[in-house]
């Protein structure tokens, strides 16, 4: 979006009432820029209209609570609703009620019977921002705070929160400008959204706080100053409706779920790799066994290493051996990596749903004029989602270090020890299984599910909470050490078909192993295998490793 004076710049992404991974991706790592929809502001203008109304003239007790500010049946008498109006729905309703609506007029958490005056809507949001902005650690990088300026636009946008536009266009206009509040990654509990992490993400548009503009991080006051736009005073509601979200761990869990389904892609490039290495059977790979038990993530695995392993002359030199069953880690490749991918695929789907939600409190459903406080902005999807994503990523580097130590291992093999050449005084790859070992002995203690704790916040008003905060924090590790150790696993299975010379493996095993030798050569003696390694992770990481096999095999789904 451009300012007053500037030309018009076409947006690639437009923000309404649907949002895409794809989409997602494109402007949180790419750069598109985005616009608000016309619908989507005829929307929000309609919800902030519906505010107005609400703290406009009219029963200074509000319907339903008779007895206005000092109501002796509002705080701490569990039978009244919080002064909230609505006696059934828990909201507000009529167009000309004044009563309390909870963060529009009413305090915060355990403060929510106190009532606000007229005057002072302003001042209560801007309070609640810089009060919630108390989060600590290091920093988000820079694609995750972008994914929460985005999702919260497009939460805001779908007209139940009841901003005005301008707010929402301030976020675009970080976005498009490049300006990223600097936001503390601890501090949430995923109770009440994200309050913490989203309180620092608004203090940068009211002024205060510090963004990173152009690869420095400086004062955000300045920086608004240096792209001529003003701090937003936030009118009434306004404070609420950014702090009150899952846009952190959404961002972070979209994330996730986009550089998992390259991995787990691309580990069975990998795995393909060390069953020709090993000189592994194909017959666990026919389709009758998962005919026989259809799980749909298997049956697509088993059809992957098909054609990554298709018209393979390394196969078929050892077709008449004794051999009768291979190690688990390569006979059931299938249904560890499909459960890998059903898992995925159930977490993408709660994060799809969770792009096009209101997590707002409360939430107003413009139509029937009624405000309702609820619960939207519990993480429990998000935060189950990701302990789910975890366990299964967790799973993919296990049974991949485990065919890692298939290859290194001399007894298992058939291959020199450690894939060493002149092995004694080489060591070859021995030090890449105990890298892999730590990795996957790390990710046990991550993969204990976050969700499973709550702690009671806001004085016990706050009682039960998710934790998705942390569980989606403790899945982006997880990712992190399994693209390692899928690393670890093609480097090793490209120097273990090295010494299958002159057979070649199947069609997409082979590309794969020839991408890996373009940019690693054959280790003949020891060296600094570590920056080596870097390079392969990145051939995992970039899908690059997935396309060479592709281009070969045909599409690894």
């Amino acid at each position: 979006m451009s300012r007053a004076g500037e030309p018009a710049v076409p947006a690639d992404v437009l923000i309404d009432d649907h949002l895409t991974l794809e989409d997602f991706e494109a402007v949180v790592r790419g750069g598109a820029r985005v616009s608000l929809a016309e619908a989507a502001r005829r929307r929000v203008e309609a919800a902030r209209a519906l505010v107005e109304r609400m703290i406009g003239e009219g029963n200074p007790g509000g319907e339903g609570n008779p007895g206005g500010e000092g109501n002796p049946g509002g705080e701490g008498n569990p039978a009244c609703d919080g002064g909230l109006g609505e006696a059934v729905a828990g909201g507000w309703s009529g167009p000309t009620a004044a009563g309390p609506v909870y963060g529009v007029n009413t305090g915060f958490g355990r403060f929510e019977a106190v009532r606000i005056a007229p005057g002072e809507l302003r001042a209560l949001q801007r309070n609640l921002i810089v009060s919630h902005a108390i989060g600590v650690g290091e920093p988000f990088p820079v694609e995750v705070v972008r994914g929460m300026l985005l999702l919260r636009a497009q939460s805001l946008a779908i007209g139940a929160s009841g901003v005005r536009v301008v707010l929402l266009e301030r976020l675009l206009t970080f976005l498009n400008d490049g300006v990223h509040p600097v936001v503390p990654s601890q501090g949430s509990v995923g109770a009440s959204g994200d309050l913490a992490p989203l309180a620092h993400m608004a203090l940068a548009l009211i002024g205060e706080g510090e963004v990173e503009f152009r690869g420095a991080v400086r004062p955000s006051a300045e920086v608004l100053g240096d792209i001529g736009i003003e701090p937003l005073v936030l009118a009434a509601k306004e404070g609420l409706a950014l702090v009150n979200g899952t846009q952190a761990m959404a961002s972070l869990l979209a994330l996730v779920v986009i550089d998992a389904e390259v991995l787990m892609r691309s580990a069975d490039v990998a795995a393909s790799m060390s069953v020709e290495a090993l000189k592994g059977s194909h017959r666990p790979f026919d389709e009758a066994v998962t005919r026989l038990r259809p799980h749909p993530g298997a049956a697509l695995v088993a059809a992957n290493m098909r054609a990554l392993l298709y018209d393979s002359p390394l196969n078929a030199s050892h077709a008449d051996c004794d051999k009768v069953q291979d190690a688990y880690s390569l006979r059931a490749v299938p249904q560890v990596h499909g459960a890998v991918r059903d898992a995925l695929a159930y977490v993408r789907r709660v994060v799809e749903i969770e792009f096009d939600s209101v997590t707002d409190n409360p939430l107003l459903v413009v139509a029937e004029e009624r405000a309702i406080s609820a619960g939207n902005f519990h993480g429990e999807p998000l935060a189950l989602a990701a302990d789910h994503a975890t366990l299964a990523l967790a799973e993919l580097a296990n049974i991949a270090e485990r065919r890692v130590e298939q290859m290194l291992n001399p007894a298992l093999s058939g291959l020199p020890a450690f894939l060493a050449v002149d092995g004694g005084l080489n060591s070859g790859l021995m030090i890449s299984q105990y890298t892999a070992a730590a990795l996957v002995s790390e990710n046990k203690v991550l993969a204990h599910p976050a969700s499973v704790d709550s702690i009671p916040t806001s004085a016990n008003q706050e009682d039960h909470v998710s934790m998705g905060t942390i569980a989606c924090r403790q899945a982006r590790m997880v990712l992190e050490n399994a693209t390692w150790v899928v690393a670890i696993e093609v480097m090793s299975a490209a120097q273990a078909l090295d010494f299958r010379a002159g057979l070649r493996p199947g069609v997409g095993a082979h590309a794969a192993h020839q991408r890996v030798r373009a940019t690693l050569p054959h280790l003949e003696h020891d060296e600094y295998l570590q920056p080596g390694l870097a390079k392969v992770r990145e051939l995992v990481r970039s899908g690059e490793l997935l396309r060479s096999a592709e281009a070969a095999a045909g599409s690894v789904r």
